[in-house]
């Protein structure tokens, strides 16, 4: 039996040809129409000698095209390898480079960019521009037949990373994605007639799976929005009759301290999902009363597809926690040998079940450092369980940032101070912020007798990664400081008041 995931698509558009799958702006793409699409996107590749198993990128923002170009490459039976819009020409090549990707498809907007960074790779840059994209696809021939792929066949690889190394890519498998897409359809009620909100980066696997994968599974529809901004947003619940909302806790505190939000009508709303970072039990108890829905808050990880946990629609929620496993998944909070430790206490979480990745992508040895032999993955995350089973996020043992619901892994960007000339020690810290969450600094100690400023150290990072990732805060220290061993410490760096945000 055929197992590609964008079967998704193509089972919903036999069933529900004429029903749309895409809001857009002012336009609409029905499922027969976003199928037919998809296949002319498979005759292109095919057409450029992709073969099954071949890695392709895709950095676009969350535009009708990408769910086109995205179920096109698994219908051609490649694999996807989803990438920021707003990465630079090095980031690009080491994305495209270490995944081996034969092409990737670029948005326009960004096109020089990934031109540049395709070519250091050796992969080729299709540019995905309005208009000249559609010509493009009118003049392929569409692959109508679907490359057979099974289970355990990669379908996704999601670029992550932890506190040390280059980001690495999580194999997500057919498997993965088609039933961890299952159990968010049916744990969110998604059914034909729901529109769900596509403000979620489509490139990361929350509004990847719990997006477009679950809302195609349904046969419902996605609102697309490309940048979220609360008026826009609301006004694309007002105007699509947007009934779930799905979001990171930026975008609940936003929607919610937005001055006109009054000024829209949210009534069709019935359920709002959060996840990617601990939501605020204030913000959840608002945003209910202000927008009459109840928020469904979960947990998950690029490399459980993301979906592991939720609180469930039909059981008892409890504000602050992130649930109980899904179905079919199993959690555990383990001490450092990996022995499940007593309720109440405080340890790792552990996960198995049908969500868990195949492994990192040409990686062994990190893979076995995170997944052992009977499938157990080491989330990195640390957290209690009360006496009813549900988990509660106690600190995240990784030092990475979320800011405005963005992973920005310090590693990379001391990796970038540390390339200025002028710069001896640095350490990348997250800084809380109302708004953002977390707002990015660097504490900087230069080198004898050199010189810098903040702004000179704030635009050499900000011109060799994307935007979100430079840190806004940077502050001189004679030494950082350090332990017995001369490690840093981050835990005793302070801001010093004062600091200026560029």
């Amino acid at each position: 039996m055929n197992r590609n995931l964008a079967r998704l698509l193509s089972d919903t558009a036999h069933a529900h040809g004429d029903a749309p799958a895409l809001f857009f702006q002012d336009g609409m793409l029905s499922y027969a129409a976003l199928d037919d699409l998809s296949a002319r996107v498979a005759g292109i590749l095919t057409g450029r000698g992709v073969r099954a198993g071949d890695r392709v990128g895709v950095m676009l923002p969350n535009v009708a095209y990408f769910a086109a170009v995205y179920y096109g490459i698994l219908r051609a039976g490649a694999v996807v390898v989803p990438m920021n819009p707003l990465l630079k020409r090095n980031e690009i090549a080491y994305y495209l480079g270490d995944s081996q990707a034969v092409l990737v498809f670029a948005w326009h907007g960004f096109a020089d960019e990934a031109a540049s960074g395709a070519a250091q790779a050796g992969a080729a840059a299709v540019v995905v521009a309005p208009g000249q994209f559609e010509q493009l696809l009118a003049e392929a021939p569409p692959m109508r037949t679907m490359a057979v792929r099974q289970d355990t066949d990669t379908a996704v690889i999601l670029y992550t990373s932890g506190t040390t190394g280059r980001p690495k890519g999580a194999e997500l498998t057919h498997a993965n994605l088609v039933r961890n897409a299952d159990v968010s359809r049916r744990l969110f009620s998604i059914a034909p007639g729901d529109v769900v909100l596509g403000a979620l980066p489509l490139f990361h696997s929350f509004g990847q799976t719990c997006g477009l994968n679950a809302t195609v599974a349904a046969g419902a529809a996605l609102a697309l929005v490309p940048r979220f901004e609360p008026g826009p947003v609301l006004a694309t619940i007002q105007r699509h009759g947007v009934s779930v909302f799905e979001g990171v806790p930026t975008m609940y505190a936003a929607l919610l301290n937005y001055a006109d939000r009054g000024a829209y009508d949210v009534s069709a709303l019935r359920l709002s999902v959060s996840g990617g970072a601990a939501l605020p039990v204030e913000v959840l108890r608002a945003f209910e009363e202000a927008f009459g829905c109840v928020i469904l808050e979960g947990y998950g990880l690029s490399e459980t597809s993301p979906v592991a946990s939720f609180n469930h629609p039909d059981r008892e929620r409890k504000p602050g926690s992130i649930g109980t496993p899904v179905e079919g998944v199993q959690m555990r909070v383990v001490d450092e040998t990996g022995r499940e430790v007593p309720g109440g206490e405080v340890g790792e979480i552990s996960i198995r079940g049908h969500n868990v990745m195949q492994g990192y992508w040409r990686r062994p040895a990190e893979t076995a450092e995170v997944l052992d032999d009977d499938g157990w993955f080491r989330t990195g995350d640390v957290a209690r369980v009360d006496e009813d089973g549900f988990f509660f996020i106690v600190d995240r043992k990784k030092d990475l940032i979320i800011r405005c619901g963005y992973n920005v892994y310090p590693r990379e960007i001391e990796e970038v101070l540390y390339s200025h000339p002028a710069v001896g020690e640095c350490a990348v810290i997250g800084i809380p912020h109302a708004e953002l969450g977390e707002e990015i600094g660097a504490a900087v100690a230069l080198k004898p007798g050199a010189s810098a400023t903040q702004d000179e150290l704030r635009d050499f990072v900000k011109e060799q990664v994307a935007a979100y990732k430079y840190p806004r805060r940077i502050w001189f220290l004679a030494e950082l400081p350090k332990g017995p061993t001369g490690k840093l410490l981050k835990r005793e760096i302070r801001v010093p008041g004062g600091v200026s945000t560029g």
